[in-house]
């Protein structure tokens, strides 16, 4: 991939999002500072706001560095921007995940909080559905159910932009056993399209304790991409 920009010289995972789905209401900042872990600030876009987005896609072939075997099944997740010092990068509320093993080893490997979930992602009549209900023992239950229409052809996102600050992130944050971790990946500029989403249930931010935004949604849709991700490193000693 001679156009990857991230940390992708050396990795453990190798794998392809395709179809995915990026939907970004803008919040004030204030409702994300208390979510968040010591250590971390709220990052704000170029226009000064917070922003929750849920994003969702099916991860195709995810296989560890020269494994012959990949699996794929589909992912839907809750996240916000943050920053640690100069770093910037995304803080997940949750990763919902239609796949036992894979939410078994990223719960370990990479100390995210991944829930199993029964999901299902489907074309028909130039529109992509994605439905999922968290499953997950012990955890809050959510539900989505959502039809995205891409509008026109998608175009890589202009550096700088609002685009850009949502969607090109290669680092993400995450808190456990009482530290603060980084993990990178890496993978080709997104391009994207502007889509039209229309929701019929969505109790993603209910489950993490958020009002509905008030705004609406910048909704955009990208074919997919291929992406490598590699170790989580410590960057915090104690939270």
């Amino acid at each position: 991939m001679s156009n990857t920009v991230g940390h992708g010289s050396r990795h453990l995972l190798s794998m392809r999002w395709r179809d995915a789905l990026f939907a970004h209401w803008p919040v004030e900042p204030d409702v994300i500072e208390p979510t968040l872990p010591e250590g971390l600030a709220v990052d704000t876009g170029p226009d000064g706001r917070a922003w929750l987005s849920i994003v969702g896609f099916v991860m195709e072939d995810i296989r560890p560095r020269f494994s012959p075997i990949g699996r794929s099944f589909p992912e839907l997740n809750l996240r916000t921007y943050a920053r640690h010092g100069d770093e910037t990068g995304v803080y997940f509320y949750n990763l919902d995940a239609d796949d036992r093993l894979s939410v078994a080893v990223a719960r370990w490997l990479f100390k995210l909080p991944y829930y199993r979930a029964e999901m299902r992602v489907t074309e028909r009549d130039g529109g992509i559905r994605y439905r999922s209900y968290r499953t997950h023992d012990g955890i809050a239950p959510a539900a989505f159910d959502a039809t995205i229409e891409p509008q026109g052809t998608a175009e890589p996102v202009e550096p700088g932009s609002l685009a850009a600050f949502l969607v090109e992130n290669y680092r993400f944050f995450v808190a456990g056993d009482g530290a603060l971790y980084e993990g990178t990946i890496a993978h080709d500029r997104w391009a994207v399209a502007p889509a039209e989403l229309t929701i019929r249930e969505n109790t993603l931010f209910s489950a993490e304790g958020f009002d509905w935004p008030s705004s609406e949604p910048l909704v955009q849709y990208a074919p997919g991409e291929s992406v490598t991700a590699d170790r989580i490193r410590r960057v915090e000693h104690s939270l």
